[in-house]
């Protein structure tokens, strides 16, 4: 359960190589705009875990507010983000499922209903490395419930990864794979009061 647990509280290695080639440094404001655009994905992710364990899985997002990630076995995994709570299922677990407010986790930056990097003190960190733009981010009224390093490619804009750094110094890496944008993802997928089953891929 903790990588789980630390996909949210917290959701790089040599991963350059993974990224197309960029043109340019993107902007914060072409950032934000390319999240408020995006208001269903879906794609395949690879996570890197704090221990150095890798897991496989799809992720799917419906902006604002939620976002859901299944697993690939051997994991047994799902991670719901919807009404303003997320939510954490180990089907091989007889623990109760672990509920977290979104509000307290990084990735509620990129879910907001209005993604704003330009905000005073949201940005902690803007860089270019020639292939990717970088953008380090947190909430500037909770700085101690972390933050999240956003990766972007341009031409056209996409998301790529984020590493998230949780408030106990623990990181974890999402590399993302192509993400399909623009489809229609039922509200099913990230009802947080039912017990899930794997969507249909």
């Amino acid at each position: 359960m903790r990588f789980l647990t630390t996909t949210v509280l917290a959701v790089s290695m040599g991963l350059a190589a993974a990224l197309p080639a960029a043109a340019q440094q993107l902007s914060l404001s072409e950032i934000s705009g390319y999240l408020n655009a995006m208001k269903t994905a879906k794609g395949d992710f690879t996570q890197i875990n704090e221990d150095g364990s890798i897991s496989t899985g799809t992720i799917y997002i419906k902006r604002p507010g939620k976002v859901r990630f299944e697993y690939n076995a051997p994991d047994t995994g799902i991670v719901i983000a919807g009404s303003n709570t997320v939510v954490i299922y180990d089907k091989k677990s007889n623990q109760p499922a672990e509920t977290y407010p979104l509000s307290r986790t990084p990735l509620s930056i990129i879910l907001a209903a209005n993604v704003n990097l330009g905000q005073a003190r949201m940005v902690t960190g803007h860089s270019y490395d020639g292939t990717a733009t970088t953008v380090r981010a947190q909430d500037p009224d909770n700085p101690e419930y972390g933050n999240i390093e956003l990766k972007f490619t341009d031409n056209p804009v996409e998301l790529r990864q984020w590493l998230i750094n949780d408030g106990n110094g623990s990181q974890t890496t999402v590399v993302l794979g192509d993400l399909q944008t623009g489809g229609n993802l039922p509200n099913s997928l990230f009802d947080v009061g039912a017990q899930p089953s794997a969507a249909n891929r």
